[in-house]
């Protein structure tokens, strides 16, 4: 009986161990319309998401950096002009939990070249990425990363963490 005993506190502790990893453990997250040809699209411009509160400049200019980079290798170009095939805006919270979901209200994308939006909660330190077809007004592509910013880490260690997270978040763009 004592023999039992143990095995169940091994078990516990290992439960309680594998709990705290999974807990702990950054997720990564990605959806995309379907029916989207994807092979169609070849540039995007960045966009701003309206009511979105973004990082300083120094944050701001890494992550699309980040991106830029991940997007690149997969065959997109970046471009200023506003008949790109994709617009891509992202959201990150770093002090604040608001995020400003993209939505179709028939008109999808209004006339400033913004999507409408509604608010939710994301938790510190996740960071979402939308690419919306102009053409469609559509959103074809979003992914979510937790963990992704930590404030109270060092800047270079930030960065490093943010390549990784983006190189994740895009693996699987475009979706096969």
């Amino acid at each position: 009986m004592r023999q039992g005993h143990q095995i169940s506190r091994i078990v516990l502790v290992v439960a309680v161990v594998g709990w705290c990893y999974v807990a702990l453990a950054q997720e990564v997250l990605g959806n995309f319309r379907l029916g989207t040809d994807f092979s169609k699209y070849h540039t995007y411009k960045w966009f701003t998401i309206e009511g979105n509160a973004y990082p300083n400049q120094m944050v701001d200019a890494q992550i699309k950096q980040s991106v830029d980079s991940q997007l690149a290798s997969k065959g997109l170009a970046k471009t200023d002009n506003d008949k790109a095939d994709l617009y891509v805006g992202y959201q990150i919270a770093v002090d604040q939990v608001r995020q400003w979901m993209g939505y179709d209200m028939g008109d999808g994308l209004r006339c400033s070249g913004m999507p409408a939006a509604k608010s939710s909660t994301i938790g510190v330190g996740t960071l979402v990425l939308d690419i919306y077809d102009p053409t469609t007004k559509q959103l074809v592509w979003t992914g979510t990363a937790t963990k992704t910013l930590d404030p109270s880490r060092n800047q270079e260690k930030n960065m490093e963490n943010l390549d990784k997270t983006v190189e994740k978040l895009l693996k699987n763009y475009p979706p096969k």
